[in-house]
């Protein structure tokens, strides 16, 4: 497993090109929401909430993971076509990260009836006063619909083990900290890296031929 931890991870970085365009205005405004009291607190703040987020994803990577450990105890449910599954989203992810096929888009959109439920509770954490807020801020922002996140779930789906599940997403959400942290606090030099066009297409080239590889592995 501690192979896929670290693929995970990579797959974090090498999404975070995505992340850049998809939260880096909610990252800014985040940061534009710490309120005076709490400036001289402003990295702490940026980790806090950053750190919230990943631990949303854990918790429901961790969900997933139980489900699919029941389903296959229970019912016998083959794990290869568990991980088959994954392998396919991962093709579907980087061919979305190129921008070459948008499917996952369609993915994202079930998302939102969830998030339309959540978004509203996020004001009572605005502004951010403590590191307790931005923490609690972060995990609710960690359900904001994400073909990427969700992608990575299947993954963890696939592990049919709560805590390698969980821990599946925790590295993956390490990996696209460094994106989000340069958003936050002004890194402009790694921020033009991961936004740069090049990076992106070898990125998304990169994701497609680990999906084709994980499905590969499925059956040996």
């Amino acid at each position: 497993m501690s192979l896929d931890f670290f693929s995970a991870f990579i797959i974090g970085l090498l999404g975070s090109g995505h992340c850049i365009v998809m939260c880096g205005g909610i990252s800014t405004m985040l940061t534009t929401a710490i309120s005076d009291v709490a400036k001289q607190k402003k990295h702490l703040i940026v980790f806090a909430y950053n750190f919230g987020r990943i631990a949303s994803y854990s918790m429901i990577g961790a969900l997933v993971a139980f489900t699919s450990s029941m389903a296959t105890k229970e019912i016998g449910f083959p794990v290869a076509f568990l991980k088959t599954i994954a392998g396919v989203f991962l093709i579907l992810l980087g061919l979305y990260l190129g921008q070459w096929l948008m499917w996952l888009s369609h993915v994202e959109h079930l998302g939102k009836n969830i998030w339309r439920y959540i978004s509203p509770q996020t004001k009572k954490f605005i502004p951010i006063n403590n590191i307790k807020s931005a923490f609690a801020l972060g995990a609710l922002w960690g359900w904001l619909p994400c073909g990427l996140v969700y992608s990575t779930l299947t993954w963890a789906l696939a592990s049919a083990d709560a805590m390698n599940g969980a821990l599946i997403m925790f590295f993956f959400g390490l990996g696209t900290l460094p994106a989000l942290l340069s958003v936050s606090l002004g890194t402009l030099s790694i921020k033009s890296l991961l936004s740069n066009i090049i990076f992106r297409k070898l990125a998304a080239i990169s994701v497609i031929i680990y999906g084709f590889y994980t499905i590969y592995i499925a059956y040996l």
